[in-house]
């Protein structure tokens, strides 16, 4: 019975985590903005869901920690990978931003040579 519990609760907050994330993707104001909330919460929110997932299936326990370590290493490096190619392809930051690391950086390694 708490293994039933623990498990809806999982899944719940993975809902609020996923549902967040949708939230993000429309009030932030460019594509990092975007891509930085929903990775965030969107790799918490499924991690989240799947444990509760194996809560209620055990027989799922393998599957599911396979999916999750998918989850926990693409979803972030994807995410910087599209941040890279938009950046290098000119997409603007907002302009409210104020620091631009990844400029200076690249200003730095061109200077090194």
């Amino acid at each position: 019975m708490t293994r039933i519990i623990i498990g809806e609760i999982l899944m719940i907050l993975g809902s609020v985590f996923i549902f967040l994330s949708a939230l993000g993707l429309i009030r932030m104001p460019d594509v990092y903005n975007r891509m930085q909330t929903s990775t965030k919460t969107v790799t918490l929110g499924a991690i989240l869901v799947i444990t509760g997932v194996i809560f209620l299936q055990p027989a799922w326990t393998l599957k599911g920690l396979v999916i999750i370590l998918f989850l926990f290493f693409t979803n972030p490096i994807s995410a910087h990978a599209i941040g890279r190619a938009s950046y290098l392809t000119g997409v603007k930051l907002w302009e409210g931003s104020v620091v631009d690391k990844f400029r200076d950086y690249l200003e730095e390694k061109k200077n090194e040579h």
